[in-house]
């Protein structure tokens, strides 16, 4: 049905919740998820550092390497809806461990390739594997965190990829120098040890998560009955807004356009962190250098995303956020493909990847303001999984564009062009969506 018609009524402020305990609530969880984060976005994106002598090992092309890298968010798309769905029936806690157990045996995995089919198809399965986690988390932060709070929340988790690229890339291009230990190239520990993780921290999940304020008995009971009574009163305005059911969810149109605009965002992540190890190593740098350089990046961008969420949250205000800082990301992308000089060109890398990752708090607390119980998991799946297509296309193409002119400058500007283009539309037509989106954020906005 049509939720868009008409004044949207005032969401509950979270004054019933006293900031001490979103603040216990926020320790408890945060580090343990930002943790998880790291690890998978760590597990899906260490091939760029492995390519530095996997490709060599394997005899890859470039376009075979940005094929394979892509393939992980095909069956990520494909299995992450149903993924989701699952989660909601059968809880997040319990699927979220699933999950992890079976990525971390996948990653680990990825150390037995031996050409580029088995390559194929391990990123294949560890997509398989690792589908509904992401947003899974997302749908978990909403059982736990009032809407006045969720910004933040989701720039602390998202600081998970700037993270993995700023301790990630170091430990990777130092996990390289292991060659040779016993009869394994250094490629083959990177996945090893990398991918071990996952594996240890999918048990202590079940001990440690709890699927909502209900089942936590390390919070006392009155902030216990205080949380879950914000939580449910803000659902409960949500529906006034109109019930969606899952299949009106994925077809509603807005879904489809933060899908859309999710793309894009995807398309500009992937096409720095899949490339810079590569485009950073063809300046003469040796694998350890290019690790430590390649971490310059995701510093400033950690900086970034926590930030720029906090701000969305005091300002009360999604759609602007998110446009501008996917707009900063396309135009700098654009600039480092446009730029000689390489460090002007890593400047511009820099600047484009914080405007990207800084994206995503305030456009994922975008969809909790009109989608509630399944349709929230659904929404929130239907947006990731087909947004992360641009996973699979962009490395796809600026692969072959590179073995087709011998340079990645070309698939790096036409996607900061993509973004540039998103951003403008996203801003334009968000703005129609304020009256409702934003109505139980601002509500709650100085809390």
């Amino acid at each position: 049905m049509d939720t868009q018609q008409g004044t949207a009524p005032r969401a509950p402020s979270a004054v019933g919740v006293a900031p001490e305990t979103v603040r216990r609530v926020a320790m408890r969880l945060m580090p343990f998820l930002l943790l998880c984060y790291f690890i998978s976005f760590l597990d899906r994106q260490n091939v760029a550092f492995a390519a530095l002598q996997m490709n060599k090992d394997l005899a890859l092309t470039a376009s075979e390497y940005g094929f394979g890298a892509g393939l992980f968010f095909l069956t990520y798309c494909v299995f992450e809806v149903p993924s989701n769905l699952i989660l909601f029936r059968f809880g997040a806690t319990r699927w979220i461990a699933r999950i992890m157990l079976t990525w971390g045996l996948c990653a680990a995995g990825m150390a037995f390739i031996v050409g580029p089919y088995s390559y194929y198809a391990m990123r294949l399965a560890l997509g398989a594997a690792e589908a509904g986690f992401f947003p899974g988390v997302l749908f978990f932060l909403t059982l736990w965190f009032p809407s006045s709070y969720r910004g933040r929340m989701l720039g602390v988790f998202m600081a998970g990829v700037a993270i993995s690229g700023a301790i990630g890339a170091p430990l990777s291009g130092y996990l390289l120098s292991f060659d040779g230990l016993l009869g394994l190239r250094g490629w083959q520990w990177l996945f090893l040890l990398e991918g071990a993780p996952a594996i240890v921290l999918a048990p202590i999940c079940l001990i440690y998560l709890q699927d909502g304020p209900a089942h936590a008995n390390w919070l006392p009971q009155a902030e216990r009955e205080a949380l879950a009574g914000t939580l449910a009163a803000e659902k409960r305005e949500r529906d006034k807004l109109g019930s969606y059911s899952f299949a009106q969810a994925i077809r509603n149109p807005r879904v489809l356009f933060l899908a859309l605009t999710y793309f894009s965002n995807v398309c500009l992540l992937n096409a720095i962190l899949f490339f810079l190890p590569l485009i950073l190593k063809g300046f003469g740098l040796s694998n350890t250098q290019t690790g430590l350089v390649a971490a310059i990046p995701s510093l400033v961008a950690l900086v970034a995303v926590l930030a720029w969420g906090r701000h969305s949250d005091r300002s009360g205000e999604r759609n602007g956020h998110a446009a501008l800082a996917l707009a900063v990301g396309g135009l700098a992308l654009l600039a480092s493909a446009v730029l000689i000089d390489p460090t002007a060109r890593i400047v511009a890398v820099t600047i484009s990847l914080a405007g990207t990752i800084a994206f995503t708090p305030p456009f994922w607390a975008i969809p909790a303001s009109f989608l509630s119980g399944s349709a929230s998991a659904g929404g929130y799946a239907a947006i990731s999984s087909l947004g992360v297509i641009g996973g699979f296309i962009a490395p796809s193409i600026i692969g072959y564009l590179k073995d087709l002119t011998g340079d990645f400058r070309y698939g790096l500007g036409a996607f900061g062009v993509l973004a540039v283009i998103v951003a403008i539309v996203f801003y334009s037509v968000g703005r129609k969506y304020e009256g409702t989106a934003q109505a139980p954020v601002r509500a709650a906005a100085s809390h």
